[in-house]
């Protein structure tokens, strides 16, 4: 096939392409290949990750999510709700529905722009881990929010090597296999919590991340230092409500609240995925 329909769409600034994988129409491609090569920023669509829509015998679809760098990831809160609103726009489900994810079925409700999605169950819930990086002693919070995620508390978020510090915390010995993200946040005096992540499989910094802004959520609401709905204020300045259920740990239900945006739909060419550079 030498054109694949497919919708960009972001999550408060994490980006995502959306093919719909119905018919099979993927299983033609090489992947991780085909997702990376896609994913290139500048020299192809570019994104911060892939998501096809498939069927589902358990749900109304189903979704294989890749990281830009062709690794699946069990789940992805921006992600999710991008999917949602993508079912609702294609006529695939409407605006109350479930789909199924490697870390469980979710369930998710449209209106409009906004969609709210009741993530897996989180666990693994753990406090005041004490780790040792690059010679000095850090205090680490985790919790698997559908994928593991690492959270550290900051007096000057803007001051936190992200990129370098975040890759020394995803691949701790305290941390793998699998290995983590990982969320540097700072309480404002609003309330809000103000959140950076570093996000496995992406490798950098990214403008926002769902499951990592619930992480940071009900960390913070473990610690006795926010409350449910909490306010998560993305990298890229947008506002994310995360609901737990119960008000304390151990929590039962998790649910992300915010928004879901149509960037464009378009028809990708086979130069988008065999182009190459010249060596």
């Amino acid at each position: 096939m030498e054109k694949i329909p497919f919708y960009k769409m972001s999550g408060c600034g994490n980006d995502f392409i959306l093919i719909d994988n119905r018919s099979g129409l993927w299983s033609e491609f090489e992947t991780p290949a085909f997702v990376t090569a896609v994913c290139r920023e500048k020299l192809s669509v570019g994104a911060d990750g892939l998501i096809f829509i498939e069927k589902s015998a358990s749900a109304d679809f189903k979704w294989q999510f890749f990281n830009s760098d062709g690794s699946r990831a069990e789940m992805c809160g921006n992600g999710a709700r991008c999917a949602a609103r993508y079912a609702v726009l294609n006529g695939i489900t409407g605006t109350s529905l479930s789909f199924e994810t490697m870390a469980g079925i979710i369930h998710a409700e449209v209106h409009g722009a906004v969609v709210k999605t009741q993530l897996s169950r989180p666990r693994d819930l753990q406090l005041h881990q004490t780790l040792e990086v690059n010679g000095a002693k850090l205090t680490v919070h985790s919790i698997n929010t559908g994928v593991p995620h690492a959270v550290i508390f900051s007096d000057d978020l803007e001051a936190v090597p992200i990129k370098e510090l975040g890759a020394k915390i995803r691949f701790h010995g305290q941390f793998q296999p699998a290995g983590t993200n990982v969320n540097f946040i700072q309480i404002a005096p609003d309330g809000a919590i103000h959140i950076r992540t570093y996000e496995r499989g992406v490798e950098d910094e990214t403008l926002a991340c769902g499951t990592g802004s619930v992480a940071a959520a009900l960390v913070s609401i473990s610690l006795g230092r926010a409350t449910t709905p909490a306010t998560v204020k993305t990298r890229g300045g947008e506002l994310l409500k995360v609901y737990a259920a119960p008000a304390a740990p151990p929590f039962s239900e998790a649910y992300l609240e915010g928004g879901a945006s149509l960037v464009y739909v378009g028809e990708m060419c086979q130069e988008a995925w065999e182009y190459k550079l010249e060596n």
